[in-house]
């Protein structure tokens, strides 16, 4: 009997990497969306997090006849109003113009806009919302966040997106300079799926 398989909704090297990780031993194979080259980009054109995750996961199931995993992640800033939110990814777009912005270019925006802000003032999470889509229709849904502040220059090559300027107080370190086995533990994602990870074993025989 073949192995049970899951999609990772996502193109992004880093979450596929950190999702390999965090879903290891369960036995279960893992693709992503780089096996699906002819699928198309699946906006992301929620309010929230959870609608995006939930519709990136319910799309991908529909396509590929197969059950979806997707996350959809992002900082909040309590000084920016929660910004940059489900705009993360994106959040230089006006820097960049039609070009998409790179890890860097966001985390640079936001470290100008937050340039003046006192560090007391600097407290910011990370908030990631997963959600598995089976094929049948059936979606569950988990969360994780962590809290933090914004860090006054980056630090650390690990990691990826806003992980060089997001300051982790119980580690005084940014997230990039802890390494993958410490975020692997304490991070926005990490506790999603940990939460998810009981319900993905309790539906191993139906993946």
């Amino acid at each position: 009997m073949p192995a049970p398989t899951l999609v990772m909704a996502t193109r992004n090297a880093g979450k596929v990497r950190e999702l390999r990780d965090l879903l290891q031993g369960l036995g279960i194979g893992l693709l992503s969306l780089n096996d699906f080259p002819d699928l198309p980009e699946i906006p992301e054109e929620g309010a929230t997090f959870a609608e995006n995750a939930e519709t990136k996961a319910r799309e991908v199931a529909r396509l590929t006849h197969l059950p979806a995993l997707a996350d959809d992640s992002g900082l909040e800033v309590t000084a920016l109003g929660g910004r940059p939110g489900v705009f993360s990814a994106r959040y230089a777009q006006d820097r960049t113009g039609p070009k998409a912005p790179t890890d860097p270019d966001n985390w640079r925006k936001l470290l100008d806009e937050m340039a003046k802000v006192p560090w007391e003032e600097r407290g910011a999470r990370f908030v990631c919302e997963i959600a598995l889509a089976l094929p049948d229709g059936r979606v569950f849904t988990a969360r994780g966040d962590c809290g933090g502040y914004i860090a006054l220059k980056p630090k650390g090559n690990h990691g990826f997106g806003y992980d060089p300027v997001f300051w982790v107080p119980e580690y005084e370190s940014t997230m990039a300079e802890l390494g993958p086995a410490i975020k692997n533990r304490i991070s926005h994602r990490a506790r999603a799926l940990a939460a998810l990870r009981e319900i993905i074993v309790s539906l191993k025989d139906e993946l």
